[in-house]
């Protein structure tokens, strides 16, 4: 597991939802590749178990990345699974992090990807201290 201070995960968490929650992000999780949660917030709405979640959004960046390679790529650093009424967008923080983001069909996925480029930018930042 990343080990992560109080203080870092707190300002993780503002930085979740004044980028992400307030344009429309129904749920943000950062998670380790072993799939362990190191931060998750959400709009109040979701429902779903976020521990099985993320171990399954591991296993899904692992075997999307084995995927890569067989077809001569290092990696895929973005993921992107669209649905009728919600859609995961996938990207790498760095080697070990992974930042997913759940939305519905009201949120812009071009905006979302420049928010998140931002929010990747700002977590980074916070660990780079």
């Amino acid at each position: 597991m990343y080990n992560v201070s109080q203080k870092e995960l707190e300002h993780i968490d503002v930085i979740l939802n004044e980028d992400l929650l307030s344009i429309g992000v129904h749920c943000a999780i950062v998670i380790d590749v072993a799939g362990n949660t190191i931060a998750q917030l959400d709009d109040g709405h979701c429902t779903f178990d976020v521990m099985s979640f993320a171990a399954l959004a591991a296993g899904n960046f692992a075997a999307v990345d084995a995927m890569a390679k067989l077809v001569g790529e290092q990696q895929f650093s973005l993921h992107f699974h669209r649905g009728e009424k919600e859609s995961i967008h996938f990207s790498k923080i760095n080697e070990d992090i992974l930042l997913i983001c759940i939305f519905g069909q009201d949120v812009s996925l071009g905006f979302l990807r420049l928010k998140t480029t931002e929010v990747i930018d700002k977590i980074k930042s916070i660990w780079e201290r």
